[in-house]
């Protein structure tokens, strides 16, 4: 009980593998998305400050190091069901909330409760920190369906999963994503020239979407 509980429920997050049930050349922990998220938000921040705009590093970092708890309850569910339609995305963020708050409950201690709330709790919204979280966690996504891509997998689901994040990403405001879109994305392009699937023309149907 108590601190040890959650101590101890963070190696399950190192045992839940992201897009289960398909074919993939490199398994990925939703332990290890977590803290490649960070790294990919701390770097994006720094390119907001760079612009002038004031960044709460705390939130970030306990938004950006926190956002998939929830999923030691409910497991990482595949991208298409989990977006199939909004009223479903919200019901599994409800139960997904739900659990987290009945774990606080029992298991954190009283005087810890309130920290805890706020720090395992859904923290994309459309504070600056929250958008830097969007676009963090559609870049693994990114990176993630890349690297399969680049190595000839053909899954369908990992250049839907290329392709939305980008759309994505795209509609956020952030200077960040101007120079995402700029300066990062056409190195990965170049990158994945001699990819056996056609990067470029998903990039840009991405894009021009």
């Amino acid at each position: 009980m108590g601190i040890h509980s959650y101590f101890q429920s963070l190696t399950d997050l190192e045992r839940i593998i992201r897009c289960p049930g398909k074919f993939k050349f490199q398994e990925h922990s939703v332990s290890a998305h977590s803290w490649k998220v960070v790294q990919y938000a701390k770097t994006l921040a720094d390119i907001e400050e760079y612009n002038g705009v004031a960044v709460d590093w705390k939130k970030l970092y306990e938004i950006t190091s926190s956002h998939d708890y929830g999923e030691i309850f409910i497991g990482d569910i595949k991208t298409p069901v989990k977006h199939y339609s909004v009223e479903l995305k919200a019901m599994l963020q409800k139960v997904e909330d739900g659990m987290v708050a009945h774990y606080i409950d029992n298991h954190i201690p009283e005087e810890f409760k309130p920290i805890f709330r706020r720090q395992l709790r859904e923290g994309k919204d459309g504070s600056v920190e929250g958008r830097i979280l969007e676009v963090a966690d559609k870049l693994d996504q990114i990176y993630e369906a890349f690297a399969e891509m680049q190595k000839g997998n053909t899954e369908k689901e990992f250049i839907a999963m290329y392709r939305n994040a980008i759309i994505k990403i795209k509609q956020i405001k952030l200077h960040c994503v101007d120079y995402f879109l700029q300066h990062i994305l056409p190195d990965l392009v170049s990158e994945g020239a001699r990819s056996p699937i056609d990067i470029e023309q998903i990039t840009n149907e991405a894009l021009a979407s």
